[in-house]
């Protein structure tokens, strides 16, 4: 069997590995001219690294990243909870969320998919393709035609792959500007903690760890640094950007000899930190029916999988973005509410880790 992946992201690769350990040929070509330089997505949540222990990956992930210690909620600068995690019975093994930048978990795929046998082809744009009973015939770029037996794209919310299959990418645009910073600060007070901020009409800050005095900062303002309620010694500025969030899923994950994973298939808030764990899950699972040649399971389990992650992310979004006065003094209250109770501090951290 002979399969290409389109695209060397989390999901990609993933599918990459998982394929190799099961002894199925994949390639996977990707535009881009070598590995990410991002930090991009940056949690890692307990069901992925259960995944990844096969393959050696959750080893490499464990010894570079942060486990995140707990979950902290402010209203301004003063602090509503605080959600500590690491339950006693940890399911799937893991009583934390690891932090490390994407570009350090895509880094770890690829050296454990190539270590396995895999190629993978930067510099290689996918231009389309055909397909029929037995095969897909794919364009890739300088027109140069390639015959497989299955492909998948895993090539991000602008997949080219769906695009080829003329599939539609229901859903909608969130009208406000999100803004994003990567930086190195000294002293911050939550160097091992996940600190969300509420800020007035409907403004949120996010700060998440990523590695020893480095940070990510997100925010639904134009400028995150400045939308900081809390004081941060900032010491550089790897990166700034603006964005615009998407929440959409395609209807199926297959067509006939094609199959779409990660952000190819849905899209979400960060709110979360869910999609590239998400993409991983899916990944997963086709290398799972690939092997059991059970491949109609695929996009029924993991389409569900989908709608649920979207959803639930878009409840924490709403909530936490409320303007209206009422709905913000409500999850002001339930937020301390649950910082006072053992039991429900608990159950939250059930959510964080495994929900």
């Amino acid at each position: 069997m002979n399969i290409l992946i389109v695209g060397a992201g989390p999901a990609g690769l993933t599918a990459g590995v998982e394929l190799a350990r099961r002894g199925i040929t994949a390639t996977i070509v990707d535009q881009r001219a070598g590995g990410s330089t991002l930090s991009r997505a940056v949690g890692i949540v307990p069901l992925s690294l259960k995944l990844l222990e096969p393959s050696g990956v959750t080893a490499r992930l464990l010894d570079e990243g942060i486990s995140m210690q707990a979950v902290k909620f402010y209203s301004g600068n003063d602090q509503l909870a605080t959600i500590p995690l690491g339950p006693s019975k940890p399911k799937y093994g893991y009583g934390h969320i690891l932090m490390l930048p994407q570009d350090q978990t895509e880094a770890a795929l690829a050296d454990a998919f190539t270590a396995l046998g895999g190629t993978i082809r930067y510099s290689t744009a996918f231009e389309g393709l055909s397909q029929d009973d037995g095969a897909v015939a794919v364009t890739l770029s300088g027109g140069a035609c390639e015959t497989y037996d299955y492909v998948i794209g895993a090539d991000g919310i602008k997949s080219s792959v769906r695009g080829a299959l003329g599939l539609d990418y229901p859903g909608h645009d969130l009208g406000e500007t999100w803004s994003i910073a990567d930086v190195n600060c000294d002293g911050w007070a939550n160097p091992e903690d996940f600190t969300l901020c509420i800020l007035p009409a409907g403004g949120i800050a996010v700060i998440a760890p990523i590695g020893v005095d480095r940070c990510r900062v997100i925010s639904n303002t134009p400028d995150a640094l400045k939308s900081l309620p809390l004081p941060m010694n900032i010491t550089q500025i790897n990166r700034e950007g603006q964005f615009t969030i998407s929440v959409r899923q395609v209807g199926k994950y297959r067509k006939d000899r094609v199959f779409l994973a990660g952000d190819a298939a849905h899209c979400h808030s960060p709110v979360g930190g869910r999609g590239m764990n998400l993409g991983i899950a899916d990944a997963c699972e086709l290398a799972a029916c690939f092997e059991s040649g059970d491949l109609d399971r695929y996009s029924h389990v993991r389409h569900k999988a989908g709608a649920q992650t979207i959803a639930g992310s878009e409840r924490v979004r709403k909530m936490a973005t409320a303007t209206n006065p009422v709905r913000r003094m409500i999850f002001h209250t339930a937020l301390k509410t649950v910082g006072a109770s053992r039991f429900l501090r608990s159950k939250m951290a059930e959510g964080f880790l495994y929900g």
